[in-house]
């Protein structure tokens, strides 16, 4: 995908606020693998919200995210085009999903978190039906969706690898 080279004169704050949420704070124009730059500030709220004892919030986290994500990523598509490589906050978005059964219930063990960050990863790669008509869908929502659906996947590979492994 070619990348739209654009000026930065001339942006409005809300642009500059659009591209601030859709790269991910910058993770998305890490020079090499911005998704896999994008899955680990996803795994830093994770283990952030975790962290703090905050688990109660997870879920108003990623809606959060999800709906001001979805914002920005349709506001930034005529800066870089659509779903951008420079557009990560849907990799954060999918891999918070991932862990979100776990929040506030168990911790997750640091392999589980690798398990889990590897499995979004593949199915963010792979998208398996229908994850791969999600991103056809026009905007933003286009953008965010096959990732929500690459963390459900994940999510749901993830729990039953963990239940499985508690017998």
């Amino acid at each position: 995908m070619e990348i739209v080279k654009t000026k930065t004169e001339g942006l409005t704050v809300a642009d500059r606020l659009a591209i601030a949420v859709a790269t991910a704070v910058g993770a998305g124009f890490a020079p090499k693998a911005p998704g896999t730059a994008g899955s680990l500030v996803g795994v830093l709220l994770y283990l952030s919200i975790e962290g703090l004892g905050a688990g109660a919030y997870y879920p108003h986290a990623i809606i959060l995210l999800l709906v001001v994500g979805i914002w920005a990523s349709s506001r930034v598509e005529h800066l870089y085009g659509h779903d951008s490589q420079h557009i990560v906050i849907d990799e954060v978005v999918g891999q918070m999903i991932t862990f979100a059964p776990a929040v506030g219930r168990f911790h997750l063990s640091a392999l589980y978190i690798a398990i889990g960050f590897g499995l979004f990863r593949l199915f963010d790669i792979l998208k398996p039906f229908p994850v791969r008509r999600l991103e056809g869908l026009r905007g933003g929502i286009g953008v965010v969706a096959d990732d929500v659906g690459a963390g459900l996947y994940a999510m749901l590979v993830l729990a039953l690898i963990r239940y499985g492994f508690s017998k």
